[in-house]
């Protein structure tokens, strides 16, 4: 690992109303839940692993990972879990600096989504990268230093700040790119036709 130690921070701490308020993480993708393969593919790259839940936070029992859940009330949004990831490596993995943060549904993440996103926060003297996809930004697929923990929680508790987007226009952001084919390494479930979709493309293009 050439990059520097790094967590890596699941995000399942939304309330997913657009599938009906179920849990999107244990959806089942060619026999895996979506969580299963997002850790398959992140845990490599990390030097240790945390997930964001809320509520009933037990049904990720059994990936045997620490679980946190956002300090901040009423489903802040996901900086409020980025927020809870920078403070539990600031207490429980100090020689840690650097966190990468992703969502739960996105079973197809990238091999190297670490390495480059320090690569391009390095190159371009920046404090924060995240990744694109075609002309697509994900704020939420970023690298987030433990030093603005501070900052960020004045963001979400005193000015109220919600939008990730809104947040890192703040400071110097650098963009990793992918391309999109054959599958688009951020596609993510929002729907059950999205996971449906997801399904078909995990088959035709299993090395994805």
């Amino acid at each position: 690992m050439t990059h520097p130690p790094t967590l890596g921070l699941v995000l399942a701490g939304g309330k997913a109303r657009r599938m009906g308020g179920g849990d999107k993480s244990q959806i089942e993708i060619s026999g895996l839940p979506i969580l299963d393969r997002v850790l398959t593919r992140l845990r490599p790259q990390c030097t240790a692993m945390l997930i964001n839940a809320n509520n009933d936070s037990k049904r990720f029992a059994q990936n045997g990972l620490p679980i946190v859940e956002d300090s901040v009330p009423d489903f802040a949004g996901p900086l409020a879990g980025i927020l809870a990831g920078l403070d539990w490596t600031a207490q429980h993995a100090r020689d840690i600096a650097w966190i990468v943060s992703v969502p739960s549904d996105c079973p197809f993440l990238p091999g190297d989504l670490v390495a480059r996103l320090h690569q391009v926060r390095s190159e371009n003297g920046a404090m924060l990268a995240c990744a694109q996809s075609a002309d697509r930004r994900h704020p939420v697929v970023g690298l987030w230093p433990v030093e603005l923990r501070e900052d960020l929680r004045k963001t979400i508790t005193v000015e109220q700040v919600r939008k990730v987007d809104k947040w890192t226009a703040r400071y110097p952001l650098a963009v990793a790119s992918w391309s999109d084919f054959p599958v688009d390494p951020f596609f993510n479930v929002n729907t059950p036709e999205e996971a449906a979709e997801t399904s078909r493309l995990a088959v035709r293009y299993p090395e994805a």
